[in-house]
């Protein structure tokens, strides 16, 4: 089932995080596993911003093994001396979580190499790397992630999230959206659908090089989209593609730090309901989310079959 939803200021900043927060616990009923956030936020450009996690949450509901804060600790450990020899410089670090971090830093290499340097210490996965996007997902409701979090104060442009019901994958933080668009910086994606090509998709692309951390289908998109971009295309050109590249039904949302967009498949059996403005574009699965940030008389529509559309900041 799952609820998606995106909002996109243009030509100014807004209180993103309490705006999607709305948003997405207007949608908990669609989704109760797990809530995740892509915020761009008011960074000041100049550094990258890493999110990344040593383990899973094991609080109730949560599939994962517990662990003790020394196993979490050592992990972290790798990954600086990692990072080190990469020549990334950290600037700040913050744990967030007993699992989860958030460092600025400064890098000027390959991120694909980069990466994959990172993700070979055991249990190790970027959530994120971007300067301006901040990828934030957990188990529990939208509220409860944005208060774990710290997200009711991020200012930024746009931002999409996901309310998660798992249907095809584990009730964790890998399998929960958004996805990082591997290897671009501040490119992310959330899903509402079922991708019936998914294991022939995900070998064609792991034969090309790329990465999948999960086995949850809407991975796909991100790594689709990643590597119709590595080779060229523009967004909007990888997303027209996708409508008949991937099979089934979806709705998607895909962000990038300066834009917004939405595909719709050509059977258009997965809901959406757009609002548009001069000054704003907001969209979920159901109205009640847009409406839970404007309460006021507003005009909606739905978005056609097999339509892409990208909005910029």
């Amino acid at each position: 089932m799952c609820g998606i939803a995106g909002l996109i200021h243009r030509g100014k900043s807004s209180n993103v995080g309490s705006e999607l927060q709305l948003m997405l616990q207007a949608l908990k009923h669609r989704g109760p596993d797990s809530t995740g956030y892509a915020l761009y936020a008011e960074n000041d450009g100049k550094n990258f911003i890493m999110r990344f996690k040593v383990g899973e949450n094991v609080g109730e509901g949560s599939t994962s093994v517990n662990e003790d804060a020394s196993v979490y600790d050592k992990r972290k450990k790798l990954v600086d001396n990692m990072l080190s020899e990469l020549g990334a410089k950290v600037i700040k670090e913050d744990q967030l979580t007993p699992y989860s971090f958030r460092y600025e830093m400064e890098f000027n290499n390959d991120l694909m190499e980069f990466s994959k340097k990172i993700e070979s210490i055991e249990s190790v996965e970027i959530l994120s790397i971007g300067k301006s996007l901040e990828l934030i997902k957990d188990l529990g409701d939208a509220a409860a992630v944005s208060e774990r979090y710290g997200l009711g104060e991020v200012k930024g442009t746009h931002a999409i999230g996901h309310a998660r019901m798992a249907t095809e994958s584990g009730v964790d933080i890998k399998s929960a959206h958004p996805f990082w668009g591997y290897p671009f910086s501040d490119v992310s994606v959330v899903h509402n659908g079922q991708l019936t090509n998914y294991w022939n998709n995900r070998r064609v692309l792991e034969n090309k090089g790329m990465r999948f951390m999960s086995e949850c289908d809407s991975e796909l998109i991100a790594v689709y989209l990643a590597e119709k971009m590595r080779n060229g295309a523009t967004l909007e050109e990888g997303m027209k593609d996708s409508l008949t590249g991937l099979d089934g039904v979806f709705t998607y949302f895909v962000a990038t730090k300066d834009s917004l967009g939405m595909a719709k498949d050509t059977m258009a059996a997965k809901p959406l309901v757009l609002y548009e403005s001069d000054d704003l574009v907001a969209m979920g699965s159901e109205e009640i989310a847009i409406r839970s940030i404007l309460p006021h008389e507003i005009d909606t529509y739905d978005p056609f079959d097999g339509e892409v559309k990208v909005w910029q900041i």
